[in-house]
């Protein structure tokens, strides 16, 4: 191990460290507000770094990367169509929740619905957290740092065992990060990061190419652009990682949820001080969306050219930065995925206490108890994902590809009843309940006991039309009674941000001319 590469990177952790608990020892997470959404008095930055760095985690950056290295860069849709769901969110459905005051999601469901519902959809939050979402951070994480520091040879301990420690350390030291400092902490953290992370989107690409051409960036560009190029394809065929027409369907749908629906992701807004400030934070976190292919595509496509086979794929990033970077780099490139495990797998924790907290446990007791059983939950739950983490080395078809078709059971049905609830004033609870449960038994049978022939992202926007047609006739039988009324809770000044047109127009083109681009590279 590079003695210069570990220094780096433990100076660029502990400076992150502290600055972090430095900006936050005087503000005050012992209530409620404070330790779930940092006391609604988040600024745009903080906002949309929060955004970004909920997302960008080791999940992309290993599983991405693989995907290009085994396939193409039709992967990078999953970031691009982000953009759009992102826009979509913060014009119609961020709104809507700054106006009503929800803490959770699902407390959305429970003005909507009723009670049961907010339960029920908390509960399937919470298994998701605990078998997909945080197992697979940790797991990512640990398959990123034994690539970088090569634990495994250095010390001679088998993979297995090797990810098993790494998963129990990360684990550890995120869950107690997140347990001390709450929502403001993460904040903090996810600013630096983000500085970080595209000073090192700009530098790793540059040193990739150089490698590439013997020292000299243009003839590594030229290596690119003139062999195995069907690697740079990003319209994807039907028999691609993301074939194109999927854009169009469920992957719309899993983004429209993860920005829009997911208690993890969404918290970072509902901590916004008013509604332009979280329109301006999701704006900036779109922009990043649109750079991170600097980290999480192109060095997969510079790996094509570095290695001609893999015996594990899922290493293609890290051994890429490893092998191409100075000691230095590695050290600083370590420090960002350090970082952004423990910011996604922080906010996973964060919002599931505050889940747990306000929708499933719900006592009359004192603020300081309440927080205690919450930090509790969390050490119980970062336990679990420990435990699961390792096992998902046993997963196929590629580590990225199997998340997001797990992440199925999840995330479109639960998109589905709310959405319904916005477009609708008389669909009652049973019809929530009722097309919860056939969305997930649907979804879960023609994944797992036939195949449809179709592809999974296919089948989520099929599941969806059919699951909404249902919704709405059981709602043309059997009414509500009253109408839902929305009631306004406005705890922060829900003025939109004038400029958000503008901005979300120069987005969308960013967005088309990343195809144009490719396409005509290609």
């Amino acid at each position: 191990m590079n003695a210069t590469t570990f220094l780096t990177f433990f100076l660029i952790t502990i400076t992150i460290g502290v600055i972090s608990w430095y900006k936050t020892r005087s503000e005050k997470s012992n209530t409620i507000a404070g330790f779930f959404l940092a006391n609604r008095n988040l600024g745009f930055i903080s906002v949309g770094s929060g955004l970004l760095f909920a997302n960008i985690n080791t999940v992309l950056f290993v599983g991405e990367n693989e995907l290009v290295f085994t396939n193409n860069l039709s992967v990078m849709a999953w970031g691009m169509t982000s953009v759009i769901a992102m826009l979509a969110v913060s014009e119609f459905i961020m709104p809507i929740y700054l106006r009503t005051g929800i803490a959770t999601t699902p407390d959305y469901l429970e003005k909507r619905y009723d009670s049961s519902t907010k339960k029920i959809v908390s509960l399937i939050f919470l298994v998701n957290y605990i078998v997909n979402l945080l197992p697979s951070v940790l797991y990512g994480g640990a398959v990123a740092f034994n690539g970088l520091f090569h634990f495994s040879d250095h010390y001679g301990i088998d993979y297995w065992t090797t990810i098993w420690i790494l998963v129990w350390m990360m684990g550890s030291i995120g869950g107690l990060y997140c347990i001390l400092g709450g929502l403001r902490a993460i904040a903090i953290s996810d600013v630096l990061l983000g500085a970080a992370m595209f000073t090192g989107g700009i530098l790793l690409p540059w040193f990739g190419l150089r490698y590439l051409g013997n020292g000299n960036i243009s003839e590594g560009l030229a290596v690119i652009l003139s062999s195995k190029t069907e690697h740079m394809k990003v319209i994807g065929a039907a028999n691609d990682a993301v074939p194109f027409s999927t854009i169009f369907t469920g992957m719309l749908l899993v983004n429209l949820y993860y920005w829009g629906t997911e208690q993890y992701t969404v918290q970072q807004v509902l901590g916004s001080r008013n509604l332009a400030v979280s329109q301006k934070g999701i704006a900036l976190a779109a922009f990043g969306k649109i750079l991170s292919p600097l980290l999480i595509n192109l060095p997969g496509l510079i790996a094509v050219h570095m290695y001609s086979s893999m015996q594990n794929t899922a290493e293609v990033f890290p051994r890429m930065v490893s092998d191409v970077s100075p000691p230095l780099f590695v050290g600083y490139m370590a420090a960002i995925l350090f970082g952004a495990t423990f910011t996604t797998f922080n906010a996973g924790l964060n919002s599931a206490s505050t889940l747990f907290i306000l929708n499933v446990y719900k006592s009359d007791a004192d603020e300081k108890k309440l927080l205690r059983i919450a930090k509790k939950f969390e050490i119980v739950i970062c336990l679990l994902a420990m435990f699961i983490a390792p096992f998902i080395i046993f997963a196929r078809g590629g580590f990225y590809n199997y998340l997001q078709m797990i992440g199925g059971f999840f995330s479109v049905p639960i998109f589905t009843i709310i959405l319904i609830g916005f477009l609708t004033r008389r669909v009652p609870a049973i019809a929530a309940k009722v097309g919860l449960v056939f969305f997930i038994v649907a979804y879960g049978a023609t994944q797992v006991i036939f195949d449809t022939g179709l592809h999974f992202l296919h089948v989520l926007a099929l599941l969806f039309v059919i699951t909404s047609a249902m919704m709405l006739i059981i709602g043309r039988i059997y009414p509500m009674k009253v109408p839902y009324v929305r009631e306004l809770s406005n705890v922060v000044d829900i003025v939109p941000w004038k400029g958000r047109h503008i901005y979300s127009a120069l987005l969308i083109m960013m967005v088309v001319a990343m195809y144009v681009v490719f396409t005509i590279l290609s």
